[in-house]
């Protein structure tokens, strides 16, 4: 079956010639004009992937993609912006965007960012993998409701949701533990000190990686490679904003960084 592609652009010019370079390539289309049209196409039948243009008229892609992952929407989101201010490019990930792709832009990086998401669609069922050991953890499948809070990108609590529970003092081998952390990759939880840490989908894989191969440096095209299944270059920011917001969840008052930045290779989880 070929894979399904809602794309929402309102300049005539580019969703026409994008609608037919997809199309080309192998994907089945529906092309839409506005944000409106595309929560209801959205709405009307689950695509396997949306292309969201960030300004359009009335509802623009922002506001499609809070609204989407508000609902609890896991859907792979890709970003076309003609804003390459940092802050831009953060305000799209904030909203739920999984990437983005910069006006003016060559249809092969599309291509090449939609089969990275795509791919790491079809790990999330199978659960993310490290690159220590060969167990992944299960097969927990994103969006199925296990953890209580939103793993669709939003970090919002999902309605009647309960609160973070405490962490089973019972060993397990289905946990991954290091650094005082314990994560739980088939239902997609984590602990810091024994309390529950709320992580988005991209929050979790990242830590989960880091978590699998404490004390290891593991320098950016890995990790990119790893959880966005594609090296996005020496320019992109993606990976320091979402080290910024593990850093925030994670960390303690007046102790040390658990993730730890190793200048001009990456990064890498430790104790001290």
């Amino acid at each position: 079956m070929p894979r399904t592609v809602l794309l929402a652009e309102d300049d005539r010019a580019i969703r026409h010639a994008l609608e037919r370079a997809l199309t080309l390539e192998g994907y089945r289309v529906t092309a839409v004009a506005d944000g409106t049209e595309a929560l209801a196409q959205a709405h009307a039948g689950r695509p396997d992937v949306l292309v969201l243009d960030v300004m359009m008229p009335g509802v623009d892609g922002l506001q499609v993609c809070r609204e989407l992952r508000a609902e609890g929407d896991s859907t792979p989101i890709l970003m076309l912006t003609a804003l390459v201010e940092t802050a831009d490019r953060i305000a799209g990930l904030d909203a739920g965007a999984d990437d983005y792709v910069v006006k003016p832009f060559d249809v092969e990086e599309v291509f090449a960012r939609l089969r990275a998401l795509l791919r790491r669609t079809g790990r999330e069922e199978a659960g993310p993998g490290g690159l220590q050991g060969s167990d992944t953890g299960g097969s927990g499948t994103e969006g199925s409701g296990t953890t209580g809070f939103d793993t669709s990108g939003s970090g919002t609590a999902r309605p009647g949701a309960a609160e973070p529970a405490r962490e089973p003092d019972a060993p397990d081998a289905r946990y991954v533990e290091a650094a005082g952390l314990r994560m739980d990759p088939r239902a997609r939880r984590a602990w810091r000190d024994g309390h529950e840490v709320e992580l988005t989908r991209t929050e979790f894989e990242l830590l989960e990686l880091l978590v699998r191969n404490a004390g290891i440096v593991l320098d950016h095209s890995t990790i990119y490679d790893r959880i966005w299944g594609y090296d996005f270059g020496p320019g992109s920011k993606n990976l320091a904003v979402y080290v910024g917001y593990l850093r925030r969840k994670l960390d303690r008052p007046g102790a040390p960084q658990l993730i730890q930045t190793v200048r001009g290779v990456g990064y890498v989880l430790r104790e001290d």
